[in-house]
């Protein structure tokens, strides 16, 4: 199995580069042809979440739409999945940190009571506990 990059799924979804997401659709096509799976790290979704925000400044929900349809993609297999999925079901429900959400429901997968945090807005969501300064 071959691991994707961020840049990967944001030509993908953007296709700000036409010839580069033409690539990322013909790598997926070749890949479902021969029943292979690309692998997408966590820590690319985490990255990934910060560049559509941050540079490409695309809604939160388009962002939570996007990240839905690329878990319909059957070439796609996701480093914690579950985390992934939790993290979107709190994401539609709440206006917490998109960042802070996944990091939160990767610690809870991983067997984590909480994340502990400075980070007082971040406090706000059960899976965190602030440390007071």
């Amino acid at each position: 199995m071959k691991a994707l990059d961020t840049n990967i799924l944001i030509r993908f979804l953007v296709a700000d580069d036409e010839k580069q997401a033409g690539i990322v659709r013909t790598l997926f096509k070749q890949a479902e042809l021969k029943q292979q799976k690309l692998y997408v790290p966590l820590l690319v979704m985490l990255e990934m979440l910060w560049v559509l925000a941050s540079v490409y400044r695309i809604p939160r929900n388009k962002i939570l739409d996007a990240i839905q349809n690329l878990l319909l993609l059957p070439v796609l297999s996701f480093d914690r999945q579950v985390a992934v999925q939790n993290f979107l079901h709190s994401a539609k429900k709440g206006n917490e940190d998109l960042s802070d959400l996944l990091i939160a429901h990767a610690a809870v997968e991983a067997g984590c009571s909480s994340v502990l945090t400075f980070d007082k807005k971040a406090s706000g969501f059960k899976y965190f506990q602030l440390l007071a300064d």
